[in-house]
């Protein structure tokens, strides 16, 4: 008997006899055998009936017939990619015996899907929703899946409720609308009545629910976990991913015409981005809260609508992971990835949260009948590094050829073999537990609002101000005024005066006073805003241009934010080549017709007369600039490229006599070509690493 583990970087060579490369192959059944014909069934008669002997006809029509899985019920549409993990240091060694958290020489591969959670496989990326954030780590112990969201907190406590909130958001039954959308009655009349949901659904109406690329976004294992060490120690623990990138939204009139614009638009990003080499990073992150400090918090750990405020238990850093390479098959990797909360190795263990506790039932029953029975393991996708001996026989699906008689334990048939394990096992952590058989929830969950008033406190203004817009749109969808007012007497236990704006917004009569006082606690760490990342790196910047460009400065801007990191595309208005008014080579990378401003994170006009003169005529182009200022992104203009903002009506102060200007994201310079400074370069770089000017109206920017 053997147990020793393959290498880490196995996971790839272990696929690779599942791969398959059709070229200059011959046509075969699923058996083999080759087939001369594929365009005519068997039949007797040119017009005869179509004969049952035809063997190769029914094979390939059943296996059509079931090319289509049953989709997840919820976080049916996601985008993968695979990469590691690596610890720093042995800091972790002390709480746990989990080698991939605690030995910085293990690489760990790991697959990770990130995911909507409402619509269908069908739906667009850039919906109001949470996002799916889950990790599967191949370790030599075996799979660990973190799964997760991008919020840290849930929508109810219990998971026996967990059917009805799925339910009240999705589509409603009696004409399947909205997809994807939680902007309707079922939804806002289930969290009316359950005010557990109020915390999370801050969340969901603030800019968190639009992340601007899943490279750009955080991610949570919302539950208090516990590792537990050599000793059997336990230590409470909540896990985060942090983004290398920084964290960032979209504002919301961008995240709707992007759906319509590329609904692929997140999926899209992530693939490409790993294909031209920036596979993002994030650092991973715990709090750790000892046995002897469980009940120190005015909230409780094992209830998942609660945070652990960062300023109360900072969060330390303890290891880094990358994605790397994108799936080769999205069906047979993304789509057939399985993941469970109850996947957890040596060292990692649960606590007694009711949610969590449910998922760990859930997740399994809800693979064996989407992956059509009990060896979805064996999936090369989720199949473990590790070795796996075990008597688990037969099922539908069945890849492992058992040359053992023994199908059962204890025996003395086949050598006695598997045997059981004396070291790296397993083992629960010991807890005492007692109490009476009873269906009801314990006192220390009650509080459902000073958490939801925590967040609506560590907001900056913008953020607010988005807050406020998204509960008047969602609300506004609202068919039935007694849910809006019911909404807003909810709202109101969280924040008077938020309560007072979204009811001014839809139509509902303004409580006259609060219920609850606002304790005017915040946490800093909640707001994207306070202490953001900037870095430029794979931001996209559209340059605007047509014939008469000015190609030397185009060619210097285009070279110099390349260098920064910057993507950067030429949009002319057609494809193909423009004419440049001092003979360099410029060619459109894009037709700006098929793109839209909502794509890109900012944009620049070029000098050169007959160019601006062009854009100036093309409503397009003018769209493209007024749009893009609207949504707050940096804006740049050189020589004559000034003169279409002035048309779009680009506020600010505008560069005159060659000087740099810079006003609210809005920089520009009257020099060109190969006179074009660094500073000017420099000034723009500096506000796309910024992402976008909070500073202009925030109405203005929201609208």
């Amino acid at each position: 008997m053997s147990d020793r583990a393959e290498p880490h970087d196995a996971k790839d060579s272990q696929l690779e006899h599942s791969r398959v490369d059709d070229t200059d192959a011959h046509l075969t059944t699923q058996q083999g055998i080759k087939v001369d014909h594929t365009d005519d069934s068997l039949s007797a008669g040119g017009r005869g009936p179509t004969l049952m002997d035809d063997f190769h006809f029914r094979e390939k029509l059943t296996h059509f017939d079931h090319e289509r899985i049953p989709e997840r019920v919820v976080h049916a549409r996601g985008a993968g990619a695979y990469g590691t993990f690596q610890a720093y240091d042995a800091s972790l060694s002390d709480y746990t015996v989990a080698p991939f958290l605690t030995d910085p020489s293990v690489k760990t591969p790991v697959f990770v899907r990130f995911s909507t959670v409402a619509g269908s496989r069908g739906s667009a990326d850039t919906v109001r929703d949470v996002r799916g954030f889950a990790t599967k780590f191949y370790t030599e112990q075996g799979n660990y899946d973190l799964v997760g969201n991008n919020f840290p907190v849930f929508f109810i406590q219990d998971g026996i409720k967990f059917p009805d909130f799925v339910h009240a958001v999705k589509p409603e039954p009696h004409n399947e609308i909205p997809q994807a959308a939680s902007a309707h009655d079922t939804l806002w009349d289930f969290v009316s009545l359950q005010p557990e949901t109020l915390h999370a659904i801050m969340w969901l109406m603030s800019d968190r629910a639009i992340p601007r690329s899943y490279r750009m976004m955080q991610g949570f294992g919302v539950h208090t976990f516990r590792l537990v060490n050599a000793e059997g120690r336990g230590t409470f623990v909540k896990f985060h991913w942090t983004p290398l990138l920084g964290t960032h939204s979209l504002v919301w009139d961008e995240a709707q015409k992007i759906a319509g614009a590329d609904a692929d638009f997140n999926r899209r990003d992530l693939w490409e981005a790993i294909a031209a080499g920036n596979g993002p990073e994030w650092e991973l992150g715990v709090q750790l809260v000892s046995e002897n400090e469980e009940f120190e918090f005015e909230f409780d750990l094992l209830d998942a609508t609660k945070v652990i405020p960062e300023e109360v238990v900072p969060v330390r850093p303890v290891g880094r992971m990358v994605l790397n390479r994108n799936p080769e098959n999205f069906f047979a990797e993304t789509e057939q990835v399985a993941f469970h909360t109850a996947n957890v190795v040596p060292g990692i263990d649960f606590t007694n949260d009711p949610l969590l506790q449910a998922r760990n039932f859930s997740y399994l029953d809800t693979q064996l009948i989407r992956l059509g029975g009990p060896n979805f393991a064996q999936i090369p996708v989720n199949r473990p590094v590790a070795p796996v001996h075990n008597n688990q026989r037969d099922g539908y699906g069945q890849q492992r050829i058992h040359r053992n008689r023994a199908a059962y334990s204890e025996s003395t048939v086949g050598g006695g073999c598997p045997a059981i394990a004396d070291s790296e096992v397993f083992k629960h952590y010991t807890e005492k537990i007692e109490g009476h058989k009873i269906r009801q929830r314990s006192e220390s969950f009650q509080d459902h609002y000073s958490q939801a008033t925590l967040f609506w406190n560590s907001m900056t203004d913008p953020e607010k101000a988005h807050i406020v817009d998204a509960f008047r749109f969602e609300l506004g969808k609202v068919g039935d005024m007694d849910i809006r007012q019911r909404a807003v007497e909810q709202i109101n236990n969280v924040d008077h005066s938020l309560a007072r704006e979204v009811a001014a917004g839809i139509g509902v009569v303004p409580p006259s006073q609060e219920t609850r006082p606002n304790h005017g606690q915040s946490s800093p760490a909640l707001s994207q805003l306070r202490e953001p990342v900037e870095r430029i790196d794979t931001r996209q910047v559209a340059i605007l241009a047509a014939d008469g460009v000015d190609g030397g400065g185009v060619t210097k801007l285009r070279r110099d934010l390349s260098q920064r990191g910057a993507s950067v595309e030429v949009l002319g208005l057609a494809d193909g080549g423009i004419r440049s008014a001092d003979g360099v080579e410029v060619k459109a990378d894009r037709a700006m017709s098929t793109v839209a401003s909502v794509l890109y994170d900012a944009v620049v006009v070029p000098c050169g007369p007959d160019s601006v003169a062009a854009l100036k005529s093309n409503g397009h182009a003018r769209h493209f600039v007024s749009e893009a200022f609207k949504h707050g992104k940096p804006v740049a203009a050189f020589g004559k490229g000034i003169d279409l903002l002035r048309v779009c009506e680009v506020f600010g102060q505008l560069a005159d006599s060659g000087a740099v200007a810079l006003d609210r994201g809005v920089v520009t310079t009257t020099a060109m070509g190969n006179e074009l400074p660094d500073e000017f370069v420099d000034r723009f770089a500096q506000q796309v690493a910024k992402h976008r000017s909070w500073d202009r109206d925030t109405g203005h920017i929201a609208a």
